[in-house]
């Protein structure tokens, strides 16, 4: 880590020792080591889910696999979300596209080689989706097994990749249900707003229904504090109601609100490259550490 990027952190009060805005100590992460050449790979699948819109699930995809991919990991973001959020912010015009996740549902035929695409960042490659995902849903319903739909087309590249992340849509219907049933573990973006802390109940609800009828290997990986405004009472008794609730579940990580990331949209990159000593470009580098260390392996 830069001395820049040191100094961010130390004045985001998240360097080893100091209280974070959860209340607790941030641990003390070991610098990320990058896989060795001759480890076999499987890919560690994690969904990025919350049936509230506008929490910052796209944002944390799309960084967060950033930072996974500057500590060496192969990385391949799924954008499973029928607006193609993911999609435009990594610079892809989502009508434009000729084939997209949705081609990979619904025909047999179609190899998901054909579908992926490469980004401007190292070692992040992108599964795009536009409108046509929509329609999904429907088409899936008379299918056999189709809530492992997604999960029987990304074996085929699993071992390509170290880490996958899923960017979900904001529901909670078959599309988020394919994710969890594909993933191993799921990530809650939650915006540290009251009305987006009632929804947890409801995404908890749906992740132990998946784990008993479809996925029992299906672990919950940590609760993400996003939005955070530490200038604001509501936020900060919102995140520590999120503590209090769930305790080690929550990342020490808080991502905070800052203008660099409607910025790095229209830019169509990752905020570790387009603000790399950006406050929210070392949030997410500590937040892959984060997550690195909980998935040991990975």
């Amino acid at each position: 880590m830069s001395t820049n990027q040191t100094t961010a952190l130390f004045e985001a009060g998240e360097s080893a020792g100091e209280i974070g805005p959860t209340g607790r100590p941030f641990p003390a992460l070991p610098e990320p080591v990058p896989p060795s050449p001759d480890h076999p790979t499987r890919a560690l699948i994690i969904a990025l889910c919350n049936q509230k819109g506008g929490v910052g699930k796209t944002t944390t995809t799309i960084n967060l696999g950033a930072a996974l991919a500057e500590t060496g990991r192969k990385v391949l973001l799924v954008d499973f979300d029928p607006q193609g959020s993911l999609s435009v912010g990594l610079g892809v015009n989502p009508h434009t596209l000729e084939t997209s996740v949705y081609d990979l549902l619904v025909r047999k035929q179609m190899e998901i080689d054909d579908v992926i695409q490469h980004t401007s960042t190292q070692g992040m490659d992108l599964l795009p989706s536009n409108i046509d995902l929509s329609a999904a849903e429907m088409q899936l319903v008379s299918e056999v097994a189709r809530e492992q739909t997604l999960h029987r087309a990304l074996a085929k590249v699993r071992h390509s990749y170290d880490i996958i992340l899923i960017d979900c849509a904001p529901s909670l219907g078959l599309l988020t249900v394919n994710a969890l049933t594909a993933a191993d573990k799921v990530l809650m973006p939650l915006e540290c707003e009251f009305f987006a802390l009632r929804g947890i109940a409801l995404l908890t609800d749906t992740i132990s229904k998946v784990q008993d009828r479809l996925n029992p290997e299906l672990e919950v990986l940590g609760i993400l504090g996003t939005m955070y405004d530490s200038r604001t009472l509501h936020s900060r008794e919102v995140l520590e109601r999120v503590v209090q609730a769930f305790g080690e579940v929550v990342f020490h990580t808080v991502i905070r609100r800052t203008i660099k990331f409607p910025e790095t949209t229209v830019a169509g990159e990752p905020i570790t490259s387009y603000a790399p000593s950006s406050g929210g470009a070392v949030a997410y580098r500590m937040l892959a550490r984060e997550v690195l260390a909980r998935c040991p392996g990975a």
